[in-house]
């Protein structure tokens, strides 16, 4: 059964509320980390085969897995995916350690970790005359580990690959899951896409997670996506958010707000030398059209214009 073809043909190309639909002709789906067992003891809590064990937290294979809908044709035969590459293959890996200095994990696990914790995907797309690339992918939250900080080390590397994939200088040491060694290479275009989950400026992330991406020479993140809805939640809502340093309307996220509050987690960056139109994120004000359609998720939807 092809889940996707079925969200689209009964759900996303149905009209609701006398809207006119739109058709995502074309998707790309792909194995990922999430709740795949490693058979080692990942946690550190003495049992393997628990979802804390898993390649990438999860309870079964699939879960938190990703999807990309789009009404553009992509090259199902130019796509690269890189689920199993090693976290130890990444040159300065952010190893963890015990705060004493020893390794979390030992040598021989260090070696077997895979660094995605869901997966991450570069797909070609037809969009005219342009070939555009989407680097899609979903760090894992820097939360829910110890003082080693597993997680955190580990989100901000996953975003760092991108950073290393996209580097005009190359990047010889990647390698994905079919054997083809090197980065995207200079001059092409590309949107990196995803639920980061860093912000900037607030939030329990390694400082300086995001800022690898979005102070990147190569990658134009300088039309920063904001709401008014964003900017008017935060102060409703009150708590930690105002111990916030960053922009509220900047916020994609809307968390509890006694622990995490509301951040910027979602991101749309695109290659420096495309055009940019404009950006946004979708977080209607309380009395704007679509106010009572944001709650549906914590996340909320961002969006980039781009002219090709």
């Amino acid at each position: 059964v092809d889940a996707a073809a079925l969200l689209n043909d009964h759900y996303l190309d149905r009209s609701h509320n006398g809207q006119e639909p739109i058709r995502f002709a074309h998707h790309f789906r792909a194995p990922v980390n999430t709740g795949v067992d490693s058979g080692l003891d990942l946690d550190g809590d003495g049992t393997p085969g628990g979802p804390g064990d898993a390649w990438g937290f999860g309870h079964f294979p699939g879960q938190y897995g990703m999807l990309v809908l789009s009404r553009f044709a992509l090259h199902h035969d130019q796509a690269r995916t890189f689920q199993q590459f090693r976290w130890s293959a990444l040159p300065g890996a952010r190893r963890p350690l015990h705060p004493g200095g020893r390794p979390f994990y030992t040598d021989a696990t260090w070696g077997r970790l895979r660094l995605s914790s869901k997966s991450h995907w570069d797909l070609a797309f037809n969009l005219g005359d342009t070939e555009l690339h989407l680097l899609a992918f979903h760090p894992t939250p820097p939360v829910f580990d110890g003082p080693e900080d597993r997680n955190g080390r580990r989100n901000y590397d996953e975003i760092r690959f991108w950073r290393d994939y996209t580097d005009p200088a190359g990047a010889d040491f990647i390698v994905d899951d079919a054997g083809a060694a090197g980065g995207i290479g200079p001059g092409t275009a590309f949107v990196i896409a995803g639920d980061f989950n860093a912000d900037p400026a607030d939030g329990d992330g390694v400082d300086g997670a995001a800022a690898q991406l979005l102070e990147a020479p190569w990658i134009d993140a300088e039309c920063i996506p904001t709401s008014d809805g964003g900017a008017q939640a935060a102060a409703r809502q009150g708590g930690v958010n105002r111990k916030h340093r960053g922009d509220p309307a900047a916020d994609t996220a809307d968390f509890n707000d006694d622990h995490a509050g509301n951040l910027r987690l979602d991101y749309l960056l695109p290659a420096r030398g495309l055009r940019v139109l404009g950006c946004g994120v979708f977080w209607p004000t309380p009395t704007e059209d679509g106010a009572d359609l944001a709650d549906v998720s914590d996340h909320r939807l961002v969006w980039l214009d781009l002219a090709l």
